[in-house]
């Protein structure tokens, strides 16, 4: 009889271990990937053309493959001269094939032909800065903003957190997930679209997320209300997560008329 119970405790054991494993790994392949490209100017002129090219060609043939939720914004300070679109991915190999799929689309080629054949002495743009991002565990798929009135007046605010090593980054991912960040913004209804894991760009070790708000006063009552809230004031002195953060960015936006939300 021992024998037997043994063997079952054995047996319930190790599918435990399966299940906990097939959870695990759900989670990661559910986690979607996203890309910033970040356009920048020098006059007027490149960003009409960059538009009318986003608008025209480039949006259309990245939606001919499958891809949806594109989202399009511009500072709320006319004087930044830059444009960012946010596109979702299910797979890095879906953003790796995908500048070799839009290049073989012809009708992409002929509506976006004047931008992509542009003159080197008036080129269209000044530079494309471009992150990739994999979305946090506690938000593994994006969740395009459902806000509705004037466009201009939202205010979509994208934050980079940078910090000091991997080791404070790794800790303050943690502070979103399993410390509850991301909880916290779900029931203050921050209407976040993602929260990513930078795996490539500029300001490594970093993490990134954007909250969408109807108006700039709507903004700062939702961060008052979180910075008052119980949950950060028991969150935020807690010894392991200290020092997780060395600096942020925070760059306000508003989605364009041609932006899927």
């Amino acid at each position: 009889m021992k024998i037997k119970l043994n063997q079952l405790n054995t047996f319930l054991f190790f599918t435990l271990i399966l299940s906990i494993s097939n959870i695990g790994f759900t989670q990661e392949a559910n986690r979607e990937f996203y890309q910033i490209k970040i356009y920048s100017f020098d006059t007027d002129d490149q960003i009409a053309n960059t538009e009318n090219y986003l608008k025209e060609a480039y949006l259309p043939a990245i939606k001919r493959l499958g891809i949806s939720n594109v989202g399009v914004f511009k500072p709320r300070t006319d004087s930044i001269k830059k444009i960012y679109v946010l596109i979702p991915f299910s797979s890095l190999e879906q953003f790796e094939g995908l500048e070799n799929k839009v290049e073989s689309d012809k009708t992409y080629l002929k509506n976006g032909s004047d931008y992509i054949m542009g003159s080197h002495e008036k080129p269209n743009f000044q530079r494309i800065e471009s992150i990739i991002l994999k979305a946090f565990i506690d938000m593994p798929k994006m969740k395009a903003s459902s806000l509705k009135g004037n466009r201009k007046d939202r205010v979509y605010e994208l934050r980079s957190y940078e910090s000091p090593t991997v080791a404070y980054y790794r800790n303050k991912v943690d502070m979103f997930n399993a410390g509850g960040e991301v909880k916290l913004f779900n029931r203050l209804e921050f209407n976040a679209v993602f929260y990513g894991e930078v795996i490539s760009g500029s300001k490594m070790p970093n993490l990134m997320y954007m909250t969408t708000f109807t108006d700039q006063e709507s903004r700062d009552a939702h961060w008052k209300e979180f910075v008052d809230s119980p949950e950060w004031k028991k969150l935020a002195p807690m010894s392991k997560y200290a020092n997780n953060v060395s600096h942020i960015d925070k760059y306000f936006l508003y989605p364009t008329e041609y932006s899927d939300y």
